[in-house]
């Protein structure tokens, strides 16, 4: 049996939402797996549906970059907010984003490539930053998409800079409509995007193992209300079908209008311009997503300090 730590239960607690003792017996039964725990937690209805995954728990930047048909985003974290400040640090995440569009999004290869600016290799700059600022950073994802016949969108939330946020988000509109019109489509599909958070375009790539999940924990909790098995199964399809609507991009009720659908929205748009359109695909980077943040005691940070110099 796994040690339960109070910080494992405040942890669970900040995470789902649940009671103190709630948390506790959670981990208790799931020999201190937190994300079993999270499942067990929804399954007993005594924690929303929201994964930890999905918290902002780390500091740094987003960058995007757009040229032509093609678009590129970068995730550099920070350990605190002022460093996220410097303009060193946003110089760096900015030119990040242009080397990632020049690597299409490869991580490895961005790291080797050489800055036109200064000369050097991004990772080797960032090294130089590490040493000159004295905290540590790191590159630590890159996408990269692109267009057939259509255009690339991007937009920042929370920036800090034009193309460098908190959020950024890159969606590439296929189709032979004006350009300008699409791009304008994008942006607003893009700015949906970055407030909805969808894990997939379309129902077929919403992972197995996400749906299998999610009728686990609907169908736990359809027979704990004692309903016969035939209402259980069709209760279970319609919070699938909701569940749907909620992490798929093309189900999703339009952020701008929500009695439309978003698929609805780009089929309008096609009608109206006398088109083909369709959403080619789509990136979003939330900074920190999936990242557990450090959690400081300044107290006895400073008293350390003054330790270490006495």
């Amino acid at each position: 049996m796994a040690e339960i730590t109070a910080a494992m239960v405040k942890s669970l607690r900040e995470t789902s939402g649940a009671g103190m003792l709630d948390c506790k017996k959670a981990l208790v039964e799931t020999n201190g797996n937190m994300e079993d725990a999270i499942d067990w937690l929804r399954k007993k209805g005594l924690a929303s549906a929201a994964k930890k995954a999905s918290r902002i728990a780390a500091e740094g930047l987003v960058s995007v970059y757009v040229e032509g048909n093609a678009g590129a985003v970068v995730e550099v974290n920070s350990e605190t907010d002022f460093v996220a400040k410097n303009d060193i640090f946003q110089d760096y995440v900015e030119n990040s984003a242009k080397a990632a569009l020049a690597v299409k999004g490869d991580i490895e290869a961005l790291k080797t490539y050489t800055c036109p600016v200064c000369g050097k290799e991004m990772g080797t700059i960032l090294t130089d930053m590490i040493a000159k600022i004295g905290e540590n950073m790191n590159l630590r994802r890159s996408a990269y998409i692109s267009a057939n016949n259509g255009v690339v969108c991007s937009y920042i939330h929370n920036s800090v800079r034009p193309n460098v946020g908190k959020i950024g988000v890159l969606v590439s509109i296929e189709g032979n409509a004006d350009k300008a019109k699409m791009q304008e489509l994008g942006k607003h599909i893009a700015m949906h995007i970055a407030a909805t958070g969808p894990i997939s375009m379309i129902i077929a790539e919403v992972p197995a193992e996400a749906v299998e999940r999610e009728k686990n924990i609907f169908s736990e909790q359809a027979l704990a209300s004692g309903k016969p098995a035939n209402i259980v199964e069709k209760m279970v399809e319609g919070r699938i079908r909701k569940y749907y609507e909620e992490v798929v991009l093309e189900e999703q009720a339009y952020i701008m209008d929500p009695d439309k659908k978003v698929k609805d929205v780009i089929a309008e748009f096609a009608k109206e311009n006398n088109a083909e359109v369709k959403l080619g695909g789509f990136v979003c980077f939330k900074l920190g997503e999936g990242l557990q943040k450090k959690e400081e005691d300044f107290a006895a940070e400073v008293a350390a300090q003054l330790g270490k110099t006495a």
